[in-house]
């Protein structure tokens, strides 16, 4: 199962209209999913709802392409990963990353200095947190930073994306492979794993 994003972020979880009918799918997965992604926001509710850790607003929103250190070289989820890797983020919130330090059941295998954790695990794998975007493709920051723009938002140009934080130049894919690594071994892990009776 994949739980993904959503644009209520500024929102406490329980003023969210469906927030009880989406505990109830998180506990359901529990029972009846062998594993769960949760992308973004989803990954801030699953991390939320199942162990504590709560969400926190940004003074700036965390917009575009972001070094990540692999904190696992082992781990199978991250399998083929560069030591430095890089993933698409586009937030206005963070987890609490002492609260999150503080969960046994939980391992970083991902995270930058500046923006925190971005791939978290449970020890079994049932549950995997993404706090960014690897499933964005080459153009996803490029429309959201021009729709603010035409919207006469307050918005930076994406971190790291366009060559010479030039808008108007075409911006570079730089996590593809990354991405494809890291759902060709989930998926693989899910196949192997997931008892069929």
């Amino acid at each position: 199962m994949i739980i993904t994003g959503a644009p209520v972020e500024h929102l406490a979880f329980e003023e969210v209209d469906y927030w009880n009918e989406l505990v109830k799918i998180m506990e359901w997965s529990k029972t009846h999913v062998y594993s769960t992604i949760h992308i973004c926001w989803g990954a801030q509710a699953g991390l939320y709802h199942h162990y504590g850790v709560n969400k926190y607003i940004l003074p700036d929103k965390v917009f575009g392409v972001f070094p990540e250190i692999l904190c696992d070289e082992y781990d199978f989820l991250t399998n083929g990963f560069d030591e430095i890797h890089y993933t698409p983020h586009s937030r206005h919130t963070a987890i609490d990353e002492e609260a999150l330090k503080k969960v046994p059941q939980l391992s970083v295998l991902s995270r930058s200095d500046e923006i925190g954790s971005n791939v978290i695990v449970t020890k079994d794998y049932r549950q995997i947190f993404i706090t960014g975007h690897f499933e964005y493709s080459k153009d996803t920051l490029s429309t959201e930073y021009w729709r603010d723009v035409n919207l006469g938002r307050k918005i930076h140009i994406p971190f790291n994306y366009y060559p010479e934080d030039d808008p108007n130049k075409e911006p570079i894919l730089k996590w593809r492979s990354h991405a494809n690594l890291l759902y060709r071994n989930w998926l693989n892990y899910v196949y192997q794993l997931t008892p069929y009776t």
